[in-house]
């Protein structure tokens, strides 16, 4: 999903977690709340920014209330990177619908892109939809596509699938969610130098990392970031603290000693033998 306020995606994605798991509907939980259906409707699109005093009363109405806590910028980022980071390829494949989606594209010229060809070369960084790069020369044949997968674009402006032409052409974002899945578009004039990248008993045609970081703003700064801790995790020292107790210390300088002895005899070459 384009971005947005974190907060009030984040509240959206609670509320109506909340609510589902509850099985109410928005206008159950409207009425126990003392607000109108389309208010919560807008709430949980993440569409409004809602007051507190509103958001305190949905909550409560579930049972619930919201915990208000403070963290270094953008960590939610770096704690879901770890998270993807624990989890095979072959769950984030299949939690993407990578597979299924790839499958019904057919024979339409294309090549994954962005977070999709991050995740299937080794970077854990978010993905929420399959991302491929299209020429605009087959752009009909694209839309064709969408059509007949019952097609939906993203519109910005209602923050919410619908409303909009399905064609490239048009002014929107190229996000459409479908039957298979939510999907993104680079559309460009030719499509650039792919590699292959083969899982388990499947292949891939992607775009190289390198092109990713060239072509794709958001995907090349969630790669920096994830570069940049990797980093900062091998910079911290594996190898035990150093103690100042005075055993320790007495037993590394007796073997220092030792080995002092051992070197200084080696420099002096072999002891002559004597004969009996």
């Amino acid at each position: 999903m384009p971005e947005s306020s974190r907060v009030t995606t984040e509240i959206a994605a609670i509320l109506r977690r909340e609510r589902s798991a509850q099985r109410l509907t928005q206008q159950q939980l409207a009425d126990r709340a003392g607000t109108s259906q389309s208010a919560v409707a807008r709430i949980e699109r993440g569409q409004r920014v809602p007051g507190i005093p509103l958001v305190e009363r949905l909550f409560a109405a579930l049972g619930r209330q919201l915990a208000v806590t403070v963290e270094e910028l953008d960590s939610h980022l770096d704690a879901r990177m770890d998270a993807l980071a624990t989890r095979s390829l072959a769950d984030r494949i299949d939690e993407l619908g990578l597979d299924r989606l790839s499958d019904r594209l057919g024979d339409l010229p294309h090549l994954l892109t962005g977070g999709s060809a991050a995740l299937l070369q080794g970077a854990p960084v978010p993905a929420d939809a399959v991302e491929i790069a299209v020429r605009w020369r087959d752009s009909a044949r694209f839309t064709a596509w969408l059509e007949a997968a019952y097609g939906q674009r993203w519109n910005a402006r209602w923050r919410e699938f619908g409303g909009l032409h399905l064609a490239p052409e048009e002014p929107g974002e190229h996000y459409w969610s479908t039957r298979y899945g939510e999907i993104r578009a680079q559309m460009c004039d030719e499509l650039p130098a792919a590699i292959e990248v083969r899982h388990g008993e499947r292949s891939y045609r992607v775009v190289p990392l390198v092109t990713v970081e060239l072509t794709d703003p958001q995907a090349a700064a969630l790669l920096r970031r994830y570069r940049r801790r990797s980093a900062d995790h091998r910079a911290i020292p594996d190898g035990p603290t150093p103690t100042n107790d005075p055993a320790s210390v007495h037993d590394r300088r007796s073997a220092d000693n030792r080995d002092s002895a051992d070197d200084a005899a080696s420099a002096a070459g072999p002891r002559p033998r004597t004969r009996r």
